[in-house]
């Protein structure tokens, strides 16, 4: 569940911790058809573990999963089942498309029979996308190369749905560039409840200019790479939505009203078998409609209509990042929506016309995920953090909104805790760490919340003494605008308070993550080779207006247009606090971020010299009208309507004001955000004779983690900056 989106670089420190939690389930779980177990595959087989009992049954062994003419097992990267539970379609063999493997082989395995054979064998190697079995499961759908194909399971005869018309830029099942990073879209295509037809997405980017990456190091003469990448200010990609129908091939395509080049949709599902509902945005991000459409006329209908004065976030916000499915309640009568409008992020239960509405979720609080509805108790589980927005826990109420909702994690074990919970919501797989308790994992009851097994139980394993042994704090500062800013602080190893110390500010800022979160690991430098406190080091981090702390909506959207500016001064007046300490150094002052925070780390170093005196920035956008237009338009508006927000938030802008230490690092091959930053900085620095270094990562994405040694020179270059420019120690 790593999101690869602006904030990347802040978060592949967790990744070490996220493997670790999942260890023992694998990425591949799935939860049984009756909820009472779930699906793994471990040491090269498919397993089915019962939850009431423990006991395992072996569905697919190693043995099994070896191909014909081949001597090695399948390597599974997941696998899904038919609705019946008798034929495992498989995902191997996987590629990279963009941030996620989401391009492979897919092979399916008859549970009775053990037949083992490949889908879409007529197709180029590792280019099927989303593979999955009609209702009945007697057929698979994919994507590959652009174009939605099904494929019959006994005949093996496949055909295309889309007529082969997909190319890079008109794209058939799945999604451009944009939609991919800033919506979460993947997959594009859904069967119909009764498997007659395929609803699916057609991108059209053939207006949407390249933006041309150079790979200059793999051959001897350069390689042009390109990316269809919308521009801030440029318009989106068309966007339409296409039925088409199995048997005939025939599409309808749907008549959603308005400019096909100035809305998005990204959210669309049946709602029946002969019509799909659809969420419609407008570029703007802040009018959401919601719509039915008639699969055989394309006929759409508005029931629903939300506006936001900043912009309206959409479902993989409150949903781990995934835009699919619809919650549909009441036999179809009603479904579950998210909305701010009240001014903190509550759920709502529609009615399916729209025309009827009830409140679920009630009080001063946000509800930050939906984890489950179990309408058979009658109870949503979901994830919230009432009195610690650094924290969230497990919460429940009743569907119908009566009464208040009640806690369900143990109010002992403060800190961030995460679950996957079985569709009869009996069991959940529950994941839970704090700053000073590592990672640890449990299966549970509900709602009881009580451990399958007591040797697992993860309350067992706080410690009170490791607590007191931390040198990590959680913090709160209250700038001279009366804005309160959570953080937290680690403070070097045999603390001195009369001598003075470095201090090293961590930031992030935008609406895309947390810094401050009461997570294991999170206070630790992943960059800096060494541990901080043994050298010395204060290391600090604060989260300002704009970042998505459950906080409540003016908290969240106080950043509109405001990028640059007002997440800039939040961080410099808590610095202007921190540095009131009388064990903080003013002369040595450093600050550092990924991404945004590169960003970040750019604009208080030009626009607060006084106060930052080393910066280290990486992958930053130096200029925010070179970013993409989803990102830019939802936080920043239309730079046609007002231009000077983004120059004044951009830190080229102020670049002229270094006079600190300056190290700026960018991979050559982001497509993310495009090393043209890097050269259109250094262009500015130059013309103002700024001194400062700089490193090029070649072809390096923006993780900056590909070939070999990478990540060792990163932390070496980082420490040696680090330790040179703001040496540690007390003093």
């Amino acid at each position: 569940m790593i999101l690869f989106r602006r904030s990347v670089g802040l978060f592949l420190f967790l990744f070490l911790s996220i493997i670790q939690i999942h260890g023992q389930v694998g990425q591949s779980l799935q939860w049984s058809k009756d909820g009472n177990g779930y699906y793994d595959y471990e040491d090269s087989q498919i397993s089915l573990t019962n939850l009431a009992t423990g006991g395992q049954t072996v569905l697919v062994t190693k043995e099994q999963l070896v191909p014909t003419g081949s001597a090695v097992p399948l390597t599974v990267k997941s696998f899904t089942l038919s609705e019946d539970g008798q034929k495992a379609l498989i995902f191997t063999n996987t590629k990279r498309v963009w941030r996620y493997e989401t391009r492979g082989d897919y092979w399916i395995m008859d549970l009775k029979s053990k037949q083992f054979t490949q889908i879409g064998k007529d197709r180029p190697q590792s280019s099927l996308m989303f593979a999955k079995f009609s209702p009945d499961g007697n057929k698979v759908a994919y994507v590959s190369e652009h174009n939605v194909y099904v494929e019959d399971v006994a005949t093996g005869k496949s055909s295309a749905l889309t007529s082969t018309n997909g190319t890079r830029k008109l794209i058939n099942g799945t999604f451009d560039w944009a939609y991919e990073e800033e919506f979460g879209c993947r997959d594009g295509f859904r069967w119909s409840p009764d498997g007659q037809r395929i609803a699916f997405w057609q991108i059209d980017a053939n207006t949407i200019r390249d933006y041309y990456m150079l790979n200059t190091t793999d051959s001897i003469y350069s390689q042009v790479i390109p990316v269809e990448y919308p521009k801030v200010g440029e318009m989106p990609s068309a966007c339409r939505i296409g039925v088409v129908d199995v048997a005939s091939g025939n599409t309808v395509w749907m008549a959603v009203p308005g400019d096909s080049r100035q809305h998005y949709i990204p959210r669309m599902e049946w709602a029946g078998a002969s019509e799909v509902v659809l969420q419609q945005l407008n570029r703007k991000q802040n009018i959401s409609k919601l719509m039915y459409c008639n699969v055989q006329t394309g006929v759409a209908s508005t029931i629903y209509t939300e506006t936001d004065e900043a912009w309206i976030d959409i479902k993989s916000r409150w949903n781990d990042d995934d835009p699919s499915g619809w919650e549909w309640i009441n036999s179809g009568k009603e479904f579950i929506w998210v909305s701010e409008k009240d001014g903190w992020r509550h759920i709502y239960r529609i009615a399916r016309d729209g025309k009827k509405e009830s409140l679920i979720t009630t009080g001063n609080y946000d509800v930050i995920q939906i984890k489950q509805i179990d309408e058979k108790t009658g109870v949503i589980y979901f994830m919230a953090s009432p009195k610690n927005a650094t924290q969230q826990y497990l919460y429940k109420v009743n569907l119908t909104g009566k009464g208040q909702a009640q806690q369900v994690s143990p109010a002992i074990e403060e800190g961030t805790h995460e679950y996957e919970i079985s569709p009869n919501g009996k069991y959940a797989f529950h994941q839970f760490s704090n700053y000073y308790t590592r990672p640890a994992q449990e299966w549970i009851s509900l709602p009881t919340h009580k451990p399958l097994d007591a040797s697992a139980d993860i309350t067992k394993k706080i410690s009170a003494d490791a607590k007191k042994a931390s040198n990590i704090e959680f913090i709160k500062v209250t700038t001279e605008e009366g804005v309160e800013l959570d953080g937290w602080m680690v403070k070097p190893a045999n603390f001195d308070a009369s001598k003075k110390y470095p201090i090293v500010f961590h930031v992030y800022g935008e609406p895309a993550s947390q810094t401050v979160t009461d997570v294991w690991g999170r206070q630790r430098n992943f960059l800096y080779g060494g541990n901080m406190a043994n050298d010395g080091y204060i290391y600090i981090s604060f989260d300002n207006r704009g970042t998505p702390a459950p906080k409540g909506r003016q908290w969240r959207k106080a950043i509109y247009r405001q990028i640059g500016r007002i997440n800039i001064k939040d961080q410099a007046m808590a610095a202007k606090k921190i540095l009131q300490l009388p064990y903080v150094d003013p002369a040595r002052v450093a600050v550092w971020g990924w991404s945004g925070g590169g960003s970040a780390t750019l604009n208080l170093l030009f626009q607060y010299p006084e106060i930052f005196k080393t910066g280290i920035a990486v992958a930053a956008v130096a200029n925010q009208l070179s970013y993409d237009n989803i990102y830019q338009e939802r936080y920043m508006g239309l730079p046609q309507e007002n231009q000077e927000d983004f120059i004044k938030g951009s830190p080229i802008f102020y670049a002229k004001n270094l006079q600190g230490n300056l190290l700026y690092i960018h991979g050559t091959g982001d497509d993310n955000v495009h090393y043209q930053n890097a050269e259109l900085l250094i262009n500015e620095l130059i013309k103002h004779n700024k001194q400062f270094q700089v490193m090029p990562y070649p072809n390096r994405t923006h993780g900056i983690y590909e070939g070999e040694g990478t990540g060792r020179h990163l932390v070496t270059l980082y420490t040696q900056f680090l330790q040179k420019n703001c040496p540690g120690g007390g003093k």
